[in-house]
């Protein structure tokens, strides 16, 4: 495993990859970071993060991954249809479970969005409550920061 750290707008988040993906951007929550050698992938994650921030990137590239034990195939499946959300433009909760064809499955999908192990690469502040546009599992200011960068309008 390879971690990096990245002074993003929103603070300090670590990043995880192993020889093949990336495995997680979250909030750093450790003010004793890890180290590690070295990794290409984390290199191309910086890179993109810096162009996503510099309102130059609107699709990321890097090979995504998920440690074998993270995350159901019901939370895999709605952390794909998040990717497919276009820049600057948002989906409510129950539009991401029509998408994949389980129109019911609105509390669970919010749950799964909640459990994105790829902050910001997979876009889940791109999706929003009907009544609540900015619950967000790293807050609201985190959320209106992102969606305010890529124009969109809630």
């Amino acid at each position: 495993m390879y971690y990096a750290y990245y002074n993003s707008p929103l603070g300090v988040l670590e990043l995880c990859a192993d020889d093949q993906a990336l495995l997680s951007v979250e909030l750093a929550s450790s003010k004793h970071f890890r180290t590690s050698a070295n990794s290409t992938l984390l290199d191309q994650t910086i890179a993109e993060l810096d162009e996503y921030f510099a309102g130059k990137r609107k699709v990321f590239e890097v090979p995504l991954g998920y440690e074998e034990t993270y995350g159901t195939p019901f939370m895999r499946e709605v952390w794909e249809a998040l990717r497919a959300i276009p820049y600057g433009q948002t989906r409510t909760y129950r539009e991401i479970a029509e998408a994949i064809g389980r129109p019911r499955a609105c509390r669970a999908v919010g749950n799964a969005n909640n459990k994105n192990p790829h902050m910001i690469i997979v876009p889940c502040h791109r999706v929003v409550g009907t009544s609540n546009p900015w619950g967000y599992a790293s807050g609201p200011e985190h959320k209106r920061f992102l969606l305010d960068l890529e124009g969109a309008h809630v």
